[in-house]
């Protein structure tokens, strides 16, 4: 796994091998303006040390853009004795980040593959989930990225991935409709040529809960 320390190697919290990068006091200084500009004092109290915390935040919101999704997948078993039905991992929790307006994406993803003579440790297929999840998305990218890469690496049969979720810059804002959640897939391979091999995942997530899993 390809991953930066967010800290850095620099005082500042700049890293060395992002020179374009602004450093941690910029970005700190960036959020005191945006605080200023929503009409509060960022040097009083209950602010002093808010520049700090968001930019520590951040970094955790945003950590995907450190981890090399490719690298998650590279190692593979073969040892599966002829497994070569569905594999799938349901319910997977994420929480990401509207690109329009920086405000949280929380749901859930289904993830499924059909194994060509190998297979991958599953909580590799988490992590992927994650590292496109920490950053800032649309939800329809982020599917299909998740999918692409699965499909690349692994070179399976058939390659699904299903994300529901619900997204703040509609319910908090905007048209304000709360529980209302958005539904994307991306089928490769077996999962959209063949529609028993598609009927069969979607029938394995029948079970699966209604909302967003949020």
């Amino acid at each position: 796994m390809t991953q930066v320390n967010p800290e850095g190697a620099n005082p500042d919290g700049a890293t060395p091998d992002e020179a374009g990068r602004p450093t941690r006091a910029e970005a700190e200084a960036a959020v005191r303006l945006l605080l200023r500009w929503a009409g509060d004092d960022p040097d009083r109290e209950g602010l002093a040390g808010t520049p700090d915390r968001v930019v520590r935040s951040y970094e955790e919101f945003f950590a995907g853009y450190a981890v090399d999704p490719v690298a998650l997948l590279e190692r593979t078993f073969e040892e599966t004795d002829g497994y070569d039905e569905i594999v799938l991992l349901r319910d997977i929790r994420l929480e990401s980040y509207c690109e329009h307006h920086v405000v949280p994406i929380i749901g859930r993803a289904h993830v499924a593959y059909l194994p060509h003579r190998r297979v991958v440790g599953i909580s590799k297929l988490a992590r992927v989930v994650e590292a496109y999840a920490k950053r800032l998305q649309i939800q329809e990218k982020m599917t299909a990225q998740i999918a692409n890469t699965i499909n690349d690496v692994l070179q399976p049969r058939g390659v699904a991935v299903i994300i529901e979720a619900q997204h703040q810059c509609m319910t908090t804002r905007g048209i304000h409709k709360p529980g209302v959640a958005m539904v994307t897939s991306r089928m490769l391979g077996a999962f959209r040529d063949n529609p028993d091999t598609r009927r069969e995942l979607l029938a394995m997530l029948g079970g699966s809960g209604g909302s967003a899993g949020v």
